[in-house]
C-alpha cells in the first residue's frame, strides 16, 4: 500500500507551462515555408494552447498561414524534403537525420531544416553517395547509407 501524499506536494496545482515559440530561421523571400504533417500538427497544437490575443499566438497564426505541406517525393530513393537519412562519417560514426521545415527543426534531435547546409548537401542524393559538408570545425565527408520516408497511409 502506498503512503498518503498530501496534495500540497504534487505538481497538479502548478500553472501550465507557457507555450514557447522557438526562433525560426528565416527563409529566402521566394522559398515556400514547407512543413511536414507532423510539423503542421505541432504548430496547430501550440496555437490551441496559446493565450488569445498574445504575440506568440499571432506568430503561430502567421506560421500556420504560410505553411505548405512538403510534396511527396516522386522517387523515394532520392533525398527530398521529409526524408529520413542515415549517414556515416569518416570516423565510422553513424547518425540519422530528417529533413524538415524550419518550424520543426531541432538539430540535437536529428531534425534538420531543409535550408541548412547539411540538408542542402544531401538534397538530390541517394544511398551510396558521398557528400562533403562544411562544418564549423572544417569539412566533413559523409556516406549516405539509407534513405526512407514516412508511410503516407
Amino acid at each position: 500500500m502506498l503512503p498518503f501524499v498530501s496534495k500540497a506536494f504534487t505538481k497538479d496545482d502548478l500553472p501550465d507551462a507557457p507555450v514557447i515559440v522557438r526562433h525560426r530561421p528565416s527563409l529566402p523571400d521566394d522559398m515556400p515555408n514547407y512543413v511536414t504533417a507532423r510539423g503542421l500538427a505541432t504548430l496547430r497544437s501550440q496555437l490551441a494552447a496559446s493565450e488569445p490575443g498574445g504575440t506568440r499566438r499571432a506568430e503561430l497564426e502567421q506560421r500556420i498561414a504560410s505553411a505548405v505541406l512538403g510534396p511527396p517525393p516522386a522517387d523515394q530513393g532520392e533525398i527530398r524534403f521529409g526524408a529520413h537519412v542515415q549517414v556515416r562519417a569518416e570516423d565510422g560514426r553513424t547518425r540519422q537525420v530528417r529533413l524538415v521545415g524550419v518550424d520543426e527543426a531541432d538539430p540535437p534531435r536529428g531534425l534538420i531544416a531543409f535550408v541548412a547546409p547539411l540538408a542542402r548537401a544531401l538534397l538530390g542524393r541517394r544511398a551510396g553517395d558521398l557528400v562533403s559538408v562544411r562544418t564549423p570545425g572544417g569539412g566533413e565527408e559523409l556516406e549516405i547509407l539509407a534513405v526512407t520516408y514516412d508511410d503516407p497511409g
